[in-house]
């Protein structure tokens, strides 16, 4: 039978241990078994046009915290939370290109210049990429402010440091993604919507005459001297939904909590107006939309025929359940599938359950110890009678 003091030290070995192991499994090894279950969308397309397929990846509203709203210990936990979840996927899954749709800072609209700077640090820092990986970052009203928050100052500011402009058509292996500052489609001719509008303009003529055959006619003699894109049809990337009056129709686990559902759309605020939402549309003709903004995953169909699918938040300060999209696309196909992220709710269960097994371990060990005390002491007293 042990020592009393080095039983008493076996129990605080043994809690250091079970603290240290739950610690390290909640903070580090629970992103592996849960993106492992992670792959890529199988197509029979995309096995025969192997060498054309694109690898993509697509999350949404990292709402990095700033210092206005963000308690040093929420800002530790969600970005050690988005860093974890995104360098496993990189090192599992390996995509070629990354998009973030806007909402990347939580207080980009009211940050001072060294307030931003850090935020930006720290941003490069969690997602950190190889060189054969591109990311790609659009604005949402987070980073720049909302329609009427928003200023020339801070859009150069943002597109400064990410390398994109209000309006822009990123191709990659003949597939062309249409990037879209939709803060800035207010419809309102405010100088900084009216400049983007021209822009988006431009590029539906050039995509346009890049749909046209080379065959010399009258149509085409109007697109001489204009760019010209890949002749596949646009993938539209952009902050806000498009406009659709609520999330009644959306369904899944990542879905708004049903009471939330039926809550109706702002136009303008929560989606895009039904006027440049039908622009867009018209416009461009996109075979896709992917947005994001609501925080919540949904599938619409625009006019029957242009699918759209709004993508959840990658952070737990948003969900329970953050998720991204894997997407493989050519020139004439694509096919999706989702990733979930470990549940915010499961580490915590995981760490509620280790404070109370250490709560409970030294309870027992003083009962285990008092008790046997307690018999070697009356085995003491019956062999004293005996005598």
């Amino acid at each position: 039978m042990g020592r009393p003091g080095s039983r008493r030290w076996g129990s605080v070995l043994f809690l250091v241990s079970s603290a240290c192991s739950a610690f390290i499994f909640c903070e580090y090894f629970i992103y592996f078994p849960v993106i492992l279950r992670c792959s890529w969308p199988h197509a029979e397309w995309a096995e025969a046009e192997e060498s054309e397929v694109l690898r993509v990846f697509i999350l949404s509203d990292t709402h990095l915290l700033g210092v206005i709203r963000g308690h040093w210990f929420d800002k530790l936990r969600r970005e050690w939370q988005m860093e974890r979840a995104f360098q496993t996927a990189l090192w599992h899954l390996r995509p070629q290109v990354v998009f973030i749709l806007g909402d990347v800072f939580d207080e980009g609209k009211w940050s001072s210049p060294e307030d931003w700077e850090d935020d930006v640090r720290r941003f490069q820092h969690m997602f950190r990429h190889p060189n054969n990986t591109e990311l790609i970052v659009l604005v949402g009203n987070h980073d720049v402010g909302f329609h009427h928050e928003m200023s020339s100052f801070k859009l150069q500011r943002f597109e400064k440091v990410f390398g994109v402009n209000s309006a822009r058509i990123f191709t990659k292996k003949g597939i062309n993604f249409l990037l879209v500052n939709s803060v800035a489609m207010q419809g309102d001719g405010c100088p900084i919507c009216h400049a983007v509008e021209n822009k988006l303009l431009r590029l539906s003529r050039e995509l346009s005459c890049s749909m046209q055959s080379l065959e010399p006619n009258g149509e085409q003699q109007q697109c001489r001297g204009t760019r010209r894109f890949p002749p596949s049809p646009p993938v539209l990337l952009q902050h806000y939904p498009l406009y659709r009056g609520s999330d009644a129709n959306c369904t899944g686990q990542d879905a708004a909590l049903p009471q939330e559902r039926h809550l109706l759309f702002q136009e303008r605020y929560d989606v895009l107006s039904k006027a440049a939402s039908r622009k867009l549309l018209q416009w461009f003709q996109p075979r896709l939309i992917l947005s994001g903004h609501t925080h919540n995953g949904c599938e619409v169909l625009h006019e029957e025929k242009h699918p759209e699918i709004s993508v959840p938040s990658f952070s737990w300060r948003n969900r329970n359940n953050p998720s991204f999209i894997l997407g493989i696309f050519s020139s004439s196909h694509f096919a999706l599938s989702k990733c979930f992220l470990p549940q915010e709710s499961t580490v915590i269960a995981i760490y509620a359950t280790a404070g109370v097994t250490a709560a409970l371990l030294p309870l027992v060990h003083w009962f285990c110890f008092k008790g046997s005390s307690l018999m070697g002491l009356m085995g003491l007293m019956g062999k004293h009678k005996s005598l």
